[in-house]
C-alpha cells in the first residue's frame, strides 16, 4: 500500500524541504516535496518534524549491552529503534583464525534468517593490526608474521560480507594479505586502523583501496624522526589525502576526540570524508577518577582504566557532533548516513531520493528519535 509522510521537514544534503510529502510504494521512495498528491496514500502527519535517511553504522561491535558476536539479533533490533537502518558488525582482532570463522558464520546465519535485516555485510577490525594499540591488545593472538596458512580461512568465510578490512600498513608482509583478499572481493576497501604507520606506508596501500581512517585520532602512534620534532603519522596522512573518510567516536565528553580536534578535521576534510560510527564494545570497568572523565558514561572502560570503546548507538555521536562542533542536522545526516553509503557503494540509500529504498528516520532538531522506517515499514 502506499504511504505519505506529510507536514514533515525533509532533510537534504545541503538544504531542507520544509513543510514536505515524502510518497513510499513498495519499499521505496517514490515522490517527495512539497503540495504532492496523497490520493489513495496511508496518511502519516510528522508535524513538523525532521525526516532523514535512516543511519548507516559502518563499525560498531555492540548495543552497548551485548555483542553482535553474542548475540545479532538483539544487536541489530536494538540499533534499529534508534534509527540504525544498516550496519557492519565489526568483528575484533582479539580472537583466533578459528573464533572468527565461527562468528562470521553466526551473522551470516542471522542475515539469512531474516530476523536483522538491517545486518548489511562485516567490518573486519582484524586480523593484521599493531598490537601496540588498542583494547584487549595483550590477547592479540596475530602478534607473528603475515601468513597465509593462517588468515586464508578467514577471508575465506567473510570476503563476500566483509565491506571493509582494517590493516596496518607498517605490519610486514601486509600487501601479501591486502592481495589475498583484493583478489576475492575486489571491491574490499581498507582501512588504516591501530597503526603507527609513516606517510609512505599508508599511501602505498592506497591503489588497492585503502580509502578509509579507523576511529581518526584514536589508537594511532605517533612518529619523532628527531629530537622535539613532530612529524606526520596515520592522522596527518589522513587529513592530507583528500580521498581518505575519516571516522569519528563522538561522545558527550570529548574524550575520544578532543572538541576542538573534531572542529579541525570538519573544517580540514570538509563534509563528505567525514563518517560518525558508534564503535561501541561491551565492557564494565569503572569510569576513571578526574575531572576529564566527569560525565563520560557513554564510553566503555576496561578495568585499567582505559578506553574500549563506547556505549553508544550512533544517534549519540549525531547529536554530540552538532553540540561539539555547530554542525546542522543536514550535516550529521551526511556524515552518518549519506557519507557511510557513498563510501560502501550504497547507491539506492544514505539520502532521500526518488527510487531509493525507503530507509528513514524522523528526528527533533536535537535529534531524539521519535520514529524509524526500514524499507518502507515502520519499526518504531
Amino acid at each position: 500500500m502506499k504511504k505519505a509522510l506529510i507536514h514533515a521537514n525533509i532533510i537534504m544534503p545541503d538544504h531542507i524541504i520544509r513543510d514536505g510529502v515524502i510518497v513510499i510504494e513498495e519499499g521505496r521512495i517514490v515522490d517527495f516535496g512539497r503540495k504532492l498528491s496523497v490520493e489513495g496514500a496511508e496518511v502519516v502527519d510528522l508535524a513538523g518534524a525532521y525526516v532523514g535517511p535512516g543511519l548507516i553504522d559502518i563499525h560498531t561491535h555492540a548495543d552497548g549491552e551485548v555483542f553482535f558476536t553474542e548475540d545479532p539479533i538483539r544487536a541489530a533490533a536494538t540499533l534499529l529503534q534508534h534509527g540504525v537502518t544498516d550496519v557492519l558488525p565489526a568483528l575484533y582482532f582479539n580472537m583466533t583464525a578459528d573464533q572468527l570463522v565461527e562468528q562470521i558464520a553466526l551473522i551470516r546465519s542471522a542475515m539469512e534468517s531474516g530476523k536483522a535485516k538491517n545486518i548489511i555485510g562485516l567490518y573486519m577490525e582484524a586480523p593484521y593490526l599493531n598490537p601496540a594499540f588498542g583494547c584487549n591488545r595483550e590477547s592479540n593472538p596475530w602478534r607473528d608474521s603475515v601468513s597465509r596458512d593462517r588468515y586464508q580461512k578467514v577471508v575465506d568465510a567473510a570476503y563476500d560480507l566483509a565491506k571493509v578490512w582494517c590493516v596496518a600498513p607498517e605490519r610486514e608482509n601486509i600487501e601479501e594479505f591486502v592481495r589475498y583478499v583484493k583478489e576475492k572481493n575486489p571491491n574490499a576497501i581498507f582501512s588504516v586502523a591501530h597503526s603507527e604507520a609513516e606517510p609512505s606506508q599508508i599511501e602505498a596501500l592506497m591503489p588497492y583501496g585503502l580509502k578509509l581512517a579507523t576511529h581518526h585520532t584514536n589508537a594511532t602512534g605517533t612518529l619523532h624522526r628527531y629530537p622535539e620534532c613532530r612529524s606526520a603519522c596515520v592522522d596527518e596522512t589522513a587529513l592530507y589525502n583528500s580521498e581518505i573518510y575519516t571516522e569519528l567516536i563522538c561522545d558527550k565528553v570529548g574524550i575520544h576526540v578532543e572538541p576542538y580536534m573534531l572542529r579541525l578535521i570538519k573544517k580540514i576534510k570538509g563534509d563528505d570524508r567525514i563518517i560518525l560510527i558508534a564503535d561501541a564494545f561491551v565492557e564494565h570497568g569503572p569510569i576513571p577518577d578526574g575531572d576529564l572523565y566527569e560525565g563520560a558514561d557513554d564510553i566503555n572502560f576496561d578495568f585499567a582504566g582505559e578506553i574500549a570503546g563506547s556505549k553508544m548507538i550512533l544517534d549519540g555521536p549525531c547529536r554530540n557532533m552538532m553540540t561539539h562542533t555547530g554542525a546542522s542536522l543536514c550535516q550529521v545526516f551526511k556524515y552518518a548516513s549519506t557519507n557511510p553509503a557513498t563510501l560502501l557503494g550504497l547507491s539506492d540509500r544514505g539520502r532521500i531520493a526518488k527510487g531509493n529504498v525507503a530507509n528513514l528516520v524522523v528526528v527533533d532538531p536535537e535529534f531524539t528519535v521519535k520514529q524509524v522506517y526500514l524499507a518502507g515499514a515502520r519499526v518504531k
